[in-house]
């Protein structure tokens, strides 16, 4: 059977639950499934000019986050999706150090990138990186899709959530193309929203330094913040079964888990849902609630 690679949100945002969570997952193995795996933690710490996606807030060390990673075998990748790059932006420092440092880990480490600008620019610059398209490309024509796969350039492409189920037109892909697809499983987003890019360019203008009102979500449950029962009505939701029974068998294999701009309460139901034993859920939550480090929100 094949091992679905899970693809975790909060890198840097949800650091201290992870410094709980890894130990855990490594210590009690028995605990979770054995037919899947911790692939990547992806997030980037806040304020950057590259960064895009979701807003959220992080402020754990650069060295401590690669150290945990590195530490269980984990690729580490920079969110760093920005859609609105110009040239000028490129030389920014911080980014440039913080590429410089994922560039020297022991586990080959990513840079999750929208902009074709800035990957070019580090496949020049940072070739030890590899990249992955960011799903804020908002490709919902499987054409499109397609011959984004067939892009030398990226080792993993996130297609919108909205291609999760086209089923017939997933199967015939080549398997070389399957291996390089990273399905986003529980967005929460209205399925019918046609204003997707413009909210995540609402991120990257933030990112920019623009002053700009924040994007208003026209989703009929858009006041109620993310509910992850909600995300599991939506139509593209891929859930523990779906991955087991479906994807696994005709060749899929890396789903990617959203939440960076969640809370470490809300990430944690969705480690305990995907790959923790039902019977053993009361553990793991147990071990972190009662950890006095951690504060979870």
């Amino acid at each position: 059977m094949n091992i679905a690679h899970y693809h975790l949100p909060g890198l840097f945002e949800f650091y201290e639950l992870y410094k709980i969570f890894l130990p855990l997952y490594r210590e009690h193995r028995d605990w979770f499934y054995d037919w899947c795996d911790i692939a990547s933690l992806y997030g980037a710490p806040s304020d950057c000019l590259w960064g895009g996606g979701r807003a959220a807030f992080s402020d754990a060390d650069v060295d401590d986050v690669l150290e945990l990673a590195n530490e269980f075998g984990i690729s580490a990748r920079l969110t760093f999706s920005n859609s609105l790059l110009r040239e000028e932006h490129l030389s920014d420092r911080r980014c440039n150090e913080l590429c410089k440092k994922f560039s020297n880990t022991s586990v080959k480490s990513g840079v999750i990138v929208h902009s074709d600008l800035l990957a070019d620019y580090l496949k020049s610059k940072y070739p030890e990186l590899y990249l992955v398209s960011s799903t804020t490309k908002v490709l919902t024509n499987f054409d499109d899709f397609q011959a984004e796969l067939s892009r030398p350039d990226f080792d993993y492409v996130v297609p919108d959530f909205r291609l999760n189920k086209a089923f017939d037109k997933l199967a015939a892909l080549p398997q070389v193309q399957k291996d390089k697809v990273e399905f986003l499983c529980n967005e929460c987003c209205d399925f019918d929203c046609k204003k997707r890019k413009l909210c995540y360019e609402n991120v990257s203008r933030k990112n920019l330094g623009q002053e700009v009102a924040d994007h208003k979500c026209s989703s009929p449950d858009a006041a109620g913040g993310y509910r992850f029962s909600l995300a599991m009505k939506n139509p593209a939701f891929i859930g523990l079964q779906d991955i087991k029974n479906t994807y696994l068998p005709i060749g899929f294999t890396n789903f990617k888990l959203e939440g960076r701009g969640l809370g470490s309460a809300i990430v944690l139901e969705f480690l305990l849902y995907y790959m923790t034993k039902p019977e053993s859920q009361l553990q793991v939550r147990e071990a972190v609630y009662l950890d006095p480090m951690l504060d979870l929100f």
